[in-house]
């Protein structure tokens, strides 16, 4: 048995431009099962082996050169138990309590955990929330924002360049509307241990999860299993895959500036009933269909397609 799990795959107008697009539909189509994390991705490579090969298109299976290859969508995801359990000890509970300390005591944390990556719309989220300041529809003294970016390809020239801009961001921000000793910006350009990122979750009133194409994204799915509480809101991006389970959080496109804008004022400004809501619909979706259900769903599926063949 053969298989393969993509995050994505592109459409066939992107796809068709690499030189080497026949052996990429040749070799994947010599698997029984592809799995991807969306629909969308199911469909772009269907359309793709159709388009390049001439392949048969069943319902969610490909007949090429004699061979069956089924098609699925196996939307990954993380262990809810492992996270509830971190999240509940009694260290994670101390931590989180010191972060707030640390912060200021203030009414609203927003949260972004990123890879510093400029398809996580960081700057982007970072410019919504300045905005926000001037404006007036955030205040400084209610609301401050922690953003992590873990270092990634710090030697690819583009990579600095967004590493600068966002930097340039962060001071500009604090620069206008900090207050001595509480910057309304807390940033970190490193990587955390995941006790110290369970206790940033727990933290966090509203999480914001905005990058402009992602093929799933876990942080939005561990920061709804860290909650243990059954607050907090999630602003999640309609281009990244968690957003086809996650439906009750607050779903925004990131290319639509006052949009986002408008996302995380709803967000901040959710009244309690609501929010909790919400988190409970998330945490349940996430517990049902955790990282286990996944692998299980993958390998039955793998190997009802080799019967088949």
């Amino acid at each position: 048995m053969a298989s393969s799990c993509t995050s994505r795959f592109p459409p066939y107008e992107l796809f068709s431009r690499l030189p080497w697009r026949n052996e990429i539909i040749d070799g994947l189509l010599g698997c029984d099962l592809i799995g991807f994390q969306r629909p969308k991705g199911a469909t772009n490579f269907a359309a793709c082996a159709s388009q390049l090969r001439q392949s048969d298109i069943g319902e969610n299976v490909i007949h090429n050169a004699g061979h069956r290859t089924q098609l699925g969508v196996f939307p990954i995801s993380i262990d809810f138990a492992e996270v509830e359990e971190m999240a509940a000890g009694r260290a994670t509970r101390k931590l989180t309590s010191q972060i707030r300390t640390r912060l200021g005591d203030p009414e609203v944390i927003l949260l972004g955990v990123d890879r510093l990556d400029y398809t996580k719309g960081i700057g982007l989220r970072l410019r919504a929330f300045g905005a926000l300041l001037e404006s007036g529809e955030l205040d400084a003294e209610r609301c401050v924002m922690v953003q992590v970016a873990t270092p990634t390809r710090e030697a690819v020239e583009h990579y600095q360049d967004e590493r600068r801009e966002i930097e340039r961001l962060v001071g500009e921000i604090n620069g206008r509307f900090s207050r001595i000793g509480l910057p309304v910006i807390h940033y970190l350009y490193q990587t955390l241990s995941y006790d110290d990122l369970i206790a940033l979750y727990r933290a966090g009133d509203v999480m914001l999860v905005t990058p402009f194409r992602d093929g799933m994204n876990l942080v939005a799915k561990e920061y709804a299993a860290a909650h243990i509480d059954g607050d907090g809101v999630l602003v999640l991006s309609e281009f990244a895959g968690a957003a086809d389970e996650l439906t009750d959080a607050v779903l925004v496109n990131p290319h639509d500036d006052r949009a986002l804008q408008e996302s995380i004022v709803t967000a901040v400004e959710m009244h309690r009933h609501e929010r909790r809501a919400r988190m409970a619909g998330l945490r349940e979706q996430v517990k049902r269909m955790d990282v286990q259900g996944w692998a299980d769903r993958f390998y039955a599926a793998l190997a009802q397609a080799a019967k088949n063949q």
